[in-house]
């Protein structure tokens, strides 16, 4: 299967980071075709500028090259999966801006004849999402873990429903121990291997 892991994290060193490089290492060991954009490194810009909303609706919506070359790694794709950390209970601004100018018109929904919206990411058969978070499991419950409903529900509605999903979250990142952490990144590299 061909995987797009899309990271979000602004420093190198990061849990983040080395999460991301287990999910690839997993991935490669269970044979999937790997592309990984690190939306930090690649220099990619979240806000959407005038001129890329004022081109949304147009036949070519695409203006920005680094946008163009994630909607040509999203449309080879058959599992999208997102590591990132959640940040004020959702995504960050940099993936949150990158889903805004990426899953455009012809790439993440299409219109049918009768102009409603359907699945337009139906190569995709997995969405994985793999997120670390300062805050315990319940408090995430209690205010709807906003980021995951984005990805295994808005985002899953642009891939059909039958488009397999998979949850990997470390709770109360900011009172672990190096042990929960690493044993967290081997649950990881693990569980990729075997998707």
């Amino acid at each position: 299967m061909r995987a797009l892991v899309v990271v979000t994290h602004p420093a190198e060193t990061s849990f983040t980071r080395a999460t991301c490089d287990a999910a690839t290492r997993g991935l490669i060991r269970a044979g999937h075709t790997v592309t990984v954009l690190d939306l930090y490194s690649m220099g990619f810009q979240p806000a959407m500028t005038n001129a890329e909303r004022a081109a949304y609706h147009e036949a070519n919506p695409v203006v920005d090259p680094l946008v163009a070359e994630s909607v040509a790694a999203i449309r080879q794709a058959e599992m999208l999966v997102f590591v990132y950390p959640t940040w004020w209970s959702g995504l960050p601004a940099m993936l949150k801006g990158w889903l805004e100018k990426t899953m455009l018109p012809d790439v993440a929904f299409v219109f049918d004849a009768d102009h409603r919206v359907r699945p337009g990411l139906t190569k995709v058969r997995r969405i994985v999402g793999i997120s670390s978070y300062g805050s315990a499991r319940t408090y995430v419950k209690a205010i709807n873990d906003n980021g995951r409903r984005t990805l295994l529900r808005a985002l899953r509605l642009n891939t059909g429903l039958r488009t397999r999903s998979t949850w990997l979250a470390f709770y109360s990142i900011d009172s672990s121990t190096a042990e929960q952490r690493g044993a967290f990144i081997e649950r990881v590299e693990r569980k990729m291997a075997s998707v």
